[in-house]
């Protein structure tokens, strides 16, 4: 028999909406971004490795996902390519400050949608 609280989380995430699974990557890249950066503080390199690359992971199913019939969506494709490679310098190169650079954009773009999906489920589109 399943554990009850495994059911709930898996169904939980099946009546999810779209803009209810948006915030939630957004929380684990953010999530993720920020154990890699304590790794890399503690020289942790194996951890700072695997923390960035779920999150660059989860970078890269959000801009696959991306809906192209609408204009936003290039400059969003923009953004997520330059997060990820800016994650992936900071991999490299066992360095916080791209990281650091790029945080504050994905906290922002996770703002911006959060309050775009409240918009949409008020039924304000203006």
């Amino acid at each position: 028999m399943q554990n009850p609280y495994a059911r709930y989380k898996e169904q939980s995430v099946m009546t999810m909406t779209q803009g209810d699974m948006i915030n939630l990557l957004f929380d684990e890249v953010i999530n993720r971004l920020n154990k890699g950066l304590v790794s890399l503080e503690q020289n942790d390199y194996e951890g700072s490795n695997a923390h960035f690359k779920k999150a660059q992971a989860i970078v890269t199913h959000l801009s696959t996902t991306l809906d192209h019939q609408y204009e936003v969506s290039g400059g969003l494709a923009s953004l997520y390519e330059y997060f990820n490679y800016q994650i992936l310098q900071a991999n490299i190169k066992k360095s916080p400050e791209p990281v650091e650079e790029v945080l504050p954009m994905i906290t922002e773009l996770k703002e911006a949608f959060s309050q775009a999906d409240k918009q949409v489920r008020m039924g304000h589109t203006g």
